[in-house]
């Protein structure tokens, strides 16, 4: 069990973290022998006891004495006299395993920092080996400009030996790149180091400002974190160095790795700035359940094609308005978009599809159109609509329909002159629907409820868990989704979470849940019953699919709950500490 180390919260592979010391520190962060401020852990090497493998040192911490063998769990650890310190061991990346420490520091790094399919081969395989509450150390390798990289890829802790190094060789660092200071006629800092006048400023201040801005640097990857956003800002940071943006791409072909540590959902905005966000977890992720998971129960109508809007969700913007006034619910409604594809109605508010802001230009790139249209023809490919109105510009969007249009059975007509919001284009788009009858609200929110469980849960939920008899009350987006009974002798059994475009079940949600043929996500946990939360030392078994911000149900001998995950199933085994699932509704049997 890792006594030392505990992950608050996650982003992707990217972890907040604390590390306790008698100062806890708050990682990624700084473990720098030198610096007295920088979160200091360890300062010195002892060879492992004779016995043991030669290749694991222990590092004890500067101010105890070193470390002593711990006959129970097989590892190293530094004891004072009133506390209880971190241990920490050295190992090769291909020779990672568990030995009981809080923290292992990987002494090859030198030699794959730089080259990026072996970092990631490494990182990935080191963070699949160890414990996921245990910290990754990399030494010798960090800098200003490569620090949000290694840190979305799952490294926790930095030092600043190489900043450092640099700045004494007369290297200015700063978060974009490295300039000989002799090149420098004015200083781009203002740290303290930098206070120091141009003249005066020698290559040890150049060595104090390149550690600061490390340290700058690990505080804003730490606000990005908090804010679910360090993708974003690692998207931007690649574009400096080529090794960084190959490496982005390399951890994007790791798929099972990132998309297994990536929320479901998130109230935060994802930004589409360039084309590397096609290969986000989270895009990627939506397409992937639309095309498989989703199915429209509105395929009498025709489906029509409208384009996305700067405004989320999507139907609260100008040109949606007036495109539900020609419609006027007589055409099932999906939004074509980049970088998320296809969007149904019914899903216009899930997580990213209402998170996102992209750069408009009216110009699509090649990958966008290819992207955009291998979705649009699975989404076709897998319900059966009569016909396909494409109410779409002559730009990228037309192309899209196009090339989908000949590779599918299901016919297209265009309905767009020069553009979408015109009076002309509406009149084109209402007269194609004349004679479609219209679809009723009861029919649009029953259609919503059935989709969103199909999303979530798996193809197929949404008619395994709600029932003929499904009532639905509240107000769009907020819907209730109730059965057994009228009026006030219902049994409610989900919400719908206007934020994030997902179910919350109640009890008898989760009940029916449990029983349905539904695909079910299940924390497994001891005999307790849980109130607020779950921590991951009282889960026994869950559902390996399970993902941060998923509905999971909780079972044990003494209770029965719904909630959120806060971890992926594999790390709620795997953890010794931490909060696994928020409880929403629990009951003792």
């Amino acid at each position: 069990m890792t006594d030392h180390f505990e992950v608050h919260e996650r982003d992707g592979a990217a972890r907040l973290g604390e590390l306790r010391l008698a100062d806890p520190v708050t990682t990624p962060a700084l473990a720098d022998p030198f610096l007295e401020d920088a979160g200091s852990l360890w300062a010195a090497e002892q060879e492992v006891p004779d016995g043991d493998d030669d290749a694991l040192t222990v590092l004890p911490h500067r101010a105890f004495p070193a470390g002593t063998r711990d006959p129970v769990k097989e590892s190293f650890r530094v004891d004072g006299p009133d506390v209880d310190y971190p241990s920490a061991v050295v190992v090769a990346a291909d020779d990672a395993r568990d030995v009981g420490a809080d923290a292992y520091l990987l002494s090859d790094a030198e030699g794959f920092v730089g080259h990026a399919a072996a970092f990631v081969e490494a990182i990935v395989e080191v963070r699949e080996t160890l414990p996921t509450d245990t910290a990754v150390f990399l030494s010798g390798v960090a800098t200003p400009r490569n620090a949000a990289t290694l840190v979305y890829a799952g490294v926790d802790l930095l030092d600043a030996t190489k900043a450092r190094a640099r700045g004494l060789e007369g290297m200015y660092l700063t978060d974009e790149g490295e300039y000989f200071l002799e090149d420098l006629e004015e200083l781009p800092c203002a740290c303290p180091a930098c206070a120091t006048p141009r003249e005066e400023f020698d290559r040890a201040d150049c060595a104090a400002h390149n550690v600061n801005a490390l340290k700058a640097e690990l505080r804003r990857i730490r606000h990005r974190i908090r804010e679910g956003r360090l993708r974003d800002y690692v998207e931007g940071q690649a574009r400096h160095d080529q090794w960084l943006t190959a490496t982005m791409r390399r951890l994007d072909d790791q798929w099972a790795y990132l998309e297994e540590r990536t929320p479901l959902i998130r109230d935060s905005e994802l930004t589409a700035a360039t084309e590397d966000t096609l290969s986000r977890v989270e895009i990627q992720r939506f397409a992937d359940r639309v095309t498989s998971r989703y199915r429209s129960r509105l395929t009498d109508h025709p489906l029509v094609l409208v384009p996305c809007s700067a405004t989320k969700p999507y139907s609260d913007s100008q040109s949606h308005r007036q495109f539900h006034d020609a419609i006027q619910w007589r055409g099932h409604v999906a939004s074509m978009t980049s970088p998320i594809g296809v969007v149904p109605q019914e899903l216009e508010t899930t997580y990213p599809a209402q998170h996102y802001d992209s750069v408009v230009t009216g110009d699509w790139s090649g990958d966008e159109i290819e992207f955009v249209a291998e979705v649009l023809r699975r989404y076709l490919e897998r319900n059966d609509y009569p016909r396909v109105i494409a109410h779409v510009p002559e730009d990228g969007y037309r192309e899209i329909c196009e090339r989908v249009a000949a590779e599918v059975d299901t016919p297209f007509e265009y309905t767009c002159v020069d553009h979408p919001t015109t009076d002309e284009s509406l009149g084109e788009l209402n007269a194609a629907l004349q004679g479609e009858d219209a679809y009723r609200k009861r029919e649009r929110e029953h259609a919503t409820v059935r989709a969103l469980a199909d999303y979530q849960l798996g193809d197929g939920a949404g008619d395994a868990l709600f029932p003929e008899d499904l009532r639905t009350t509240g107000r769009y987006p907020k819907i209730q989704s109730w059965t057994d009974g009228v009026g006030d002798d219902g049994t409610q059994l989900a919400t719908m979470v206007p934020q994030y475009g997902v179910h919350s079940f109640t009890l008898a949600g989760g009940k029916r849940w449990v029983e349905s043929d539904a695909p079910t996500k299940r924390v497994e946990i001891d005999g307790f019953v849980p109130r607020g939360s779950v921590l991951a030392p009282g889960v026994l078994d869950a559902s390996d699919d399970i993902r941060p911000g998923d509905e999971v149900v909780i079972e044990g001998p003494k209770a029965f709950a719904v909630g959120r995950a806060a971890m992926s199933g594999p790390e709620m085994v795997d953890s010794s500490r931490g909060i696994a699932v928020e409880i929403r509704h629990s009951e003792e049997k």
